[in-house]
């Protein structure tokens, strides 16, 4: 007896200065789960306070909640009673990093508005009080917790002493909560909505590989690897240039382009550092193909496809970082179709409850599957503003038991105006990162710019973004050597608009030999003076359209875009960034830039 009181008092003494389970079960060779239970059979367990919003001035009543440990010399005193009433626990996303944040948090809050229009009370986890989720009129009830495996148990069973628990919702908190899914699931919590298992088909390369194969879905050949050998085997077997990521990532951290077998050698070794837990994924890279992302709930029976957006930018982009257009502006109505039937089919076969997301490229017209992630997307917002359907309640109540057709959600909803997302980039507050897009996502927020016309609505995206296109002056043009072939129609059309036209000697050939009137300029290794840095800074630049032809850093094209950022001058990166560009300055031309109301728009 005087041993458990000991050992009591030791865990206790280390829990109050913050040990977790995990790492006590480390110091004592022990497991996790031991921890918790010989936590359980000494009484040490968390009590959770009140936040006091009112500075102890008088009776604080915010449903705020924070856990500790109380010494043992005190009573215990947990302040967070749990109601009699029905109630689900949804996980948030955590700290707002790149990848993953606001998108999220949006989610939530909708989910929080289904719940308490079917009457049911609505908990929150998370440890970000920047939040709409976090704020003290949103949930019935919030918790200020990590997003552990440990803090989520204590809380779901401080919550099950009273009332019923119906559950906890994962899909909402992006990666950072699916990944507790199947460790709550085999602890004995209900997860609301797709099943761990499923989370896990999905996650899984082979097992989802062979589901592709089963419904006949295209896949880019790939594989997972291990080692630096595997790599460059598979690599050599399926062909440069490959995508290559480590697993389990957000916002496509680590992710690159390589295109040969020394870019190979050196990512491995960068890679392995990022993620040593987890496998490499290697897929072979389809160049010029059209990204498509997907946005779709389903009930296990039928499927509501909220949104086909097509990618302004080319695959290769991060979807986080590439505009985005819905309804597709370039599609057939047989490739709409196609992604249609391998939407449905997938989520069924995968058994989705809830939301699913899933990104496609197509090249020389057939559409291939890049991944799919049963959970909220970070366009969920985009998306559910577009349509006018709120996406991240209809997936809700779905996982409530509600059905798709009951609520008059099936098939592809059919938007009424054009809406453009648009990346909103922090290069201004970052010296030196260079703004090239990439694999790996960069952007920190998104605009939105929506009309009947794609021109107008890419032109107040921009806006939004805050890069104002300009309807006249000079656009600087100079692109890497694949791009070339593609240059001549942007030239053709910049001169067509009124457009003084710059560019560098190997971009100028190519717009001289059409008729076309160009001005050649130095590169910056060329010389100091009447280089395009110097019209850069003279003023005398009003658009540039500068594409990367890699990844080696302070070459001349990093050097105009840091001058581009630095000086807010509208800067493309893309070829079909400068198309849409295009298009949108015709559009401005023809007619003002119309503010109109939603309800105008549908009208």
């Amino acid at each position: 007896m005087i041993e458990n009181e000991k050992l009591k008092e030791v865990i206790l003494k280390a829990k109050m200065l913050g040990f977790s389970d995990v790492q006590l079960a480390n110091l004592l060779n022990k497991s996790e789960n031991d921890i918790k239970e010989l936590r359980k059979k000494l009484n040490v367990l968390p009590v959770y306070k009140m936040v006091d919003t009112c500075a102890a001035e008088f009776e604080a009543k915010t449903p705020y909640y924070y856990s500790c440990y109380e010494n043992l010399f005190y009573d215990e005193q947990n302040e967070s009673i749990p109601s009699s009433k029905k109630k689900v626990i949804i996980l948030g996303s955590g700290p707002i990093r790149i990848g993953q944040g606001v998108e999220f948090d949006y989610s939530t809050v909708h989910a929080i508005f289904a719940l308490k229009e079917m009457g049911i009370e609505a908990i929150i986890v998370n440890n970000n009080p920047e939040t709409v989720s976090t704020d003290y009129d949103t949930s019935d009830k919030l918790y200020f917790e990590p997003l552990t495996f440990e803090e989520i148990m204590n809380i779901v069973e401080n919550e099950k002493k009273n009332g019923n628990l119906l559950g906890v919702i994962v899909q909402f908190g992006g990666q950072t909560a699916i990944n507790l899914a199947m460790k709550l699931y085999n602890a004995g919590v209900n997860i609301l909505g797709t099943s761990p298992q499923s989370i896990d088909l999905a996650e899984d390369r082979e097992q989802f590989s062979k589901i592709l194969k089963k419904l006949n879905i295209p896949q880019a050949e790939g594989a997972t690897v291990y080692n630096e050998k595997d790599a460059l085997k598979i690599a050599e077997k399926i062909g440069y240039p490959v995508l290559v990521r480590p697993s389990y990532v957000l916002g496509g951290r680590a992710m690159e382009i390589v295109y040969n077998e020394n870019e190979l050698k050196d990512y491995m070794k960068e890679a392995v550092k990022v993620s040593s837990e987890h496998p490499i994924l290697i897929d072979k890279f389809l160049d010029d193909a059209v990204e498509i992302d997907v946005d779709a709930v389903c009930d296990g029976e039928d499927v509501f496809i909220g949104a086909i957006m097509e990618h302004i930018e080319e695959a290769g982009i991060h979807s986080g970082d590439s505009a985005c257009v819905i309804p597709p502006q370039t599609l057939s109505k047989e490739i709409i179709n196609t992604i249609v039937d391998y939407t449905t089919k997938l989520a069924k076969e995968l058994g989705v409850v809830g939301l699913i997301n899933i990104q496609y490229a197509i090249k020389d017209g057939i559409v291939y599957i890049i991944e799919a992630n049963p959970r909220a997307s970070r366009t969920v917002p985009y998306v559910s503003k577009s349509i006018g359907a709120p996406l991240a309640k209809i997936a809700t109540k779905v996982m409530l038991g509600h059905k798709l057709k009951d609520m008059g959600y099936t098939g592809l909803a059919k938007p009424k105006y054009v809406s453009v997302k648009e990346a909103v980039f922090p290069f201004q507050k970052l010296p030196g990162v260079d703004p090239v897009l990439s694999p790996e996502m960069k952007s920190t927020g998104e605009a939105i710019g929506i009309d009947r016309d794609f021109g107008k609505a890419y032109y107040k995206a921009q806006l939004s973004a805050n890069m104002e296109l300009p309807t006249s002056g000079t656009v600087f043009i100079s692109v890497k050597n694949k791009d070339k072939q593609h240059i001549l129609n942007i030239a053709k059309k910049f001169n067509e608009l009124g457009f003084n036209i710059v560019a560098t000697k190997g971009t100028a050939e190519v717009i001289r030999n059409a008729g076309l009137n160009v001005k050649i300029v130095k590169k910056i290794s060329e010389g100091m003076s009447g280089n395009i840095l110097e019209l850069i800074h003279k003023g005398e630049i009003d658009l540039i359209i500068n594409t990367s032809s890699g990844s080696k850093a302070k070459s001349d094209g990093y050097y105009i875009r840091r001058a581009a950022v630095e000086l807010n001058i509208p800067y493309i990166t893309t070829i079909q960034g400068a198309l849409s560009t295009i298009k949108a300055i015709e559009s401005i031309k023809k007619g003002d830039l119309g503010v109109y109301s939603l309800n105008e728009l549908e009208n």
